[in-house]
């Protein structure tokens, strides 16, 4: 992929969703000098495991997009509820909307066209109607989400992005209990991914919509 982009929205659901699955993508773009502005529309307050205080996930989300290279003034958590986001659709895609006029993206990641939470999915399709006219889209996978998902995009990454992308994750302790931020899962996916193009780690992504001028 030719990453020729200036200006790049993360728009993750949920803390950790953009690092989850872009996290490689999103340390090679800032490591480049990219702009980057990552955007979580939810810190899913109620979703805390037991014995962590209902902020915490805003608190590691911080950090772990620190890791990959974003600075703190580049980063917003917006409070919308976890599992209700088709019932605030209309102010979700009022929030996207000024966020493509205030920053105007050249690239948007977003969730699949796939992604079966119902979350995932109204960002999905607020964002298409949002950035349809002015930005490249690709949907980046949560395979446990994707019944299925086309590879369309490879982003060739290096060892020192795969790294970044696993110290990012372990900075969301209240999520260590799930397999999917595991280093072995990690670099399981990306070297899967990598295979199939010829590079040894990559990450791939739906072609949602490509604008080229």
């Amino acid at each position: 992929m030719n990453m020729a982009f200036e200006r790049v929205l993360v728009l993750s659901p949920h803390t950790d969703d953009g690092e989850m699955a872009a996290g490689g993508t999103i340390a090679r773009l800032a490591a480049e000098g990219r702009d980057l502005l990552y955007v979580a529309l939810s810190s899913c307050e109620a979703s805390v495991p037991e014995g962590f205080p209902p902020d915490v996930l805003k608190v590691e989300c911080m950090q772990s997009v620190a890791v990959l290279g974003i600075p703190t003034g580049r980063v917003v958590l917006l409070n919308y509820a976890v599992r209700n986001f088709p019932s605030s659709r209309q102010e979700i895609l009022e929030d996207v909307v000024r966020l493509n006029k205030d920053f105007r993206p050249d690239l948007v990641l977003v969730p699949s066209s796939n992604d079966l939470h119902q979350d995932h999915h109204v960002v999905h399709e607020e964002a298409l109607r949002a950035f349809k006219m002015t930005s490249t889209i690709l949907g980046y996978e949560h395979p446990w989400n994707n019944l299925g998902f086309t590879t369309d995009v490879f982003v060739n990454l290096e060892e020192r992005h795969i790294v970044r992308k696993i110290d990012s994750l372990k900075k969301y302790e209240s999520q260590q209990s799930k397999a999917y931020f595991s280093e072995e899962y990690v670099r399981a996916l990306a070297y899967t991914r990598g295979t199939q193009v010829g590079f040894r780690y990559a990450e791939a992504f739906e072609l949602v919509r490509l604008r080229i001028s």
